[in-house]
């Protein structure tokens, strides 16, 4: 029970990655703010099956007032909070001579201003507290490097990572740790929009893209959400407590740092 009677906030909880988190933070003991655009079927079951060890918020990450609501009600329902899975993020693409503004603006909003935000209010709160605390951002295997069709995602991933290192030399006097994982390529819902986007501007057959980067993989295969939980647990839990500014890749060896 590495994360036991912990508070922690996770946001994109509802599917792929963040509801894999979510179900291994409560199963290592966490007590869990759970937040999303919307409520799924998967992420209702485990509300139903942690009744007094979970609340439920949808939350729009690039409103004030939702991250706002958010903070508050974990201390009211919890009474702090100890550990933020800062997950939330979308996704677009287009080739860089016809990336539009608007699909610009999305991206930041919710990747690179709404992971920042969050980040800074959950930390004022840690800091109130006085016990330290660990944060942990997701970033991609996208934000080391860039990519023709992927211009936009490529920098707010980028983004996170450059964040993560700011915010950990800023709170270390604070015992906050603050570090990031780079996901590679994994099978989630997000992926088949993805599959779709490739297809679209690369003249693939639909699940093609698919199929390539998971062969590229060396470890021979896509991810798993389940893949990212160890690392997730790892970082929140005191065995991490002298680790911070990092980034750590789970991509079944496509980016060595």
């Amino acid at each position: 029970m590495k994360l036991n009677n912990k508070v922690a906030v996770l946001t994109g909880a509802a599917n792929g990655i963040g509801l894999a988190v979510s179900r291994r933070y409560l199963a290592e003991g966490a007590l869990c703010v759970l937040a999303d655009l919307q409520l799924s079927d998967e992420l209702a079951a485990l509300l139903a099956s942690h009744p007094e060890r979970t609340l439920w918020l949808p939350t729009d990450i690039t409103l004030e007032a939702d991250i706002d609501r958010l903070v508050n009600h974990a201390v009211a329902r919890f009474g702090r909070i100890d550990i933020l899975y800062n997950n939330a993020a979308i996704f677009d693409m287009a080739p860089l001579l016809e990336a539009s503004r608007d699909s610009y603006q999305r991206l930041f909003d919710v990747n690179v201003k709404g992971m920042f935000f969050l980040l800074q209010a959950v930390a004022r709160q840690m800091v109130l507290q006085g016990h330290g605390g660990k944060i942990i951002n997701l970033s991609s295997q996208a934000g080391r490097r860039g990519e023709a069709l992927v211009s936009h995602y490529c920098a707010t991933k980028a983004a996170v990572i450059s964040y993560t290192q700011s915010a950990a030399l800023a709170l270390a006097p604070h015992g906050i740790c603050v570090n990031a994982i780079a996901p590679g390529v994994v099978d989630t819902p997000m992926w088949q929009a993805v599959d779709a986007l490739f297809a679209r501007h690369e003249g693939l057959a639909p699940g093609e893209k698919k199929r390539q980067v998971g062969a590229a993989v060396p470890l021979g295969r896509m991810g798993r959400p389940d893949d990212l939980a160890g690392a997730a647990v790892f970082l929140a839990s005191t065995d991490a407590d002298y680790i911070t500014a990092q980034t750590l890749n789970v991509d079944g060896g496509n980016w060595m740092s």
